[in-house]
C-alpha cells in the first residue's frame, strides 16, 4: 500500500475515534440537562463512529498493514443548547466528509482500487451523517423556546436504534 495512504487511513480512524469521543462528550451533556433521548441518540451515534474506525482498522489489517493509533484530543464539554449541538455535530460530519472525500481522491490518484471500493461506503454514509444532523438542527430551530415541544422531540430522538 502506498505509504500515504497508508498513513491518512491510519489518521482517519483518529477521527473518527474522536468522532466517537465528541459525541459522547454531547450525550453527557445531555444527560446532564436531562435530555435522555438525545443522550441516547448522541450514544448511537458514538457508536457508529466507533464502527467507522474498525471497518478502517479491519480494512488495513485486511491488507496486512499494522495501525498506529494516534493520541485524540479532548472534545468540547461545554454547550449552552441542544441546537448549539447540533451546530457542531452538522459542521463537525461536514468536516469527516470533506476528509473522505480527500482519502478517496488519494486512493484514486494511486490506484488502490480496493481502498477506492471501501471508501465509497464511507462516501455514502457520510450522505446519511449529513441529513441526519441537519434534520434535526432544522427542527430544533422551528421549535426553539417551545419546551413541550423540546420534550417530545426529546422522547422521538430516543427512539433511535442502533444500526
Amino acid at each position: 500500500m502506498d505509504k500515504k495512504l497508508y498513513e491518512e487511513l491510519n489518521n482517519q480512524i483518529k477521527k473518527e475515534l474522536y468522532s466517537a469521543y465528541l459525541y459522547l462528550s454531547m450525550a453527557s451533556y445531555f444527560d446532564y440537562i436531562n435530555l435522555e433521548g438525545f443522550a441516547h441518540w448522541m450514544k448511537v451515534q458514538a457508536k457508529e463512529e466507533f464502527g467507522h474506525a474498525m471497518k478502517i482498522y479491519e480494512f488495513l489489517n485486511d491488507r496486512g498493514e499494522r495501525v498506529v493509533f494516534q493520541e485524540i484530543e479532548k472534545p468540547p464539554s461545554d454547550f449552552s443548547s441542544p441546537v448549539e449541538v447540533f451546530e457542531k455535530t452538522l459542521e463537525h460530519e461536514k468536516n469527516v466528509t470533506k476528509s473522505i472525500e480527500n482519502l478517496y481522491s488519494l486512493a484514486k490518484e494511486k490506484n488502490d482500487y480496493s481502498a477506492e471500493i471501501m471508501l465509497q461506503w464511507f462516501i455514502t454514509e457520510q450522505v446519511e451523517e449529513e441529513k441526519q444532523a441537519s434534520i434535526i438542527l432544522e427542527k430544533l430551530k422551528k421549535i426553539e423556546g417551545k419546551e413541550y415541544l423540546l420534550m417530545y422531540f426529546d422522547k422521538e430522538l430516543g427512539k433511535r436504534e442502533e444500526k
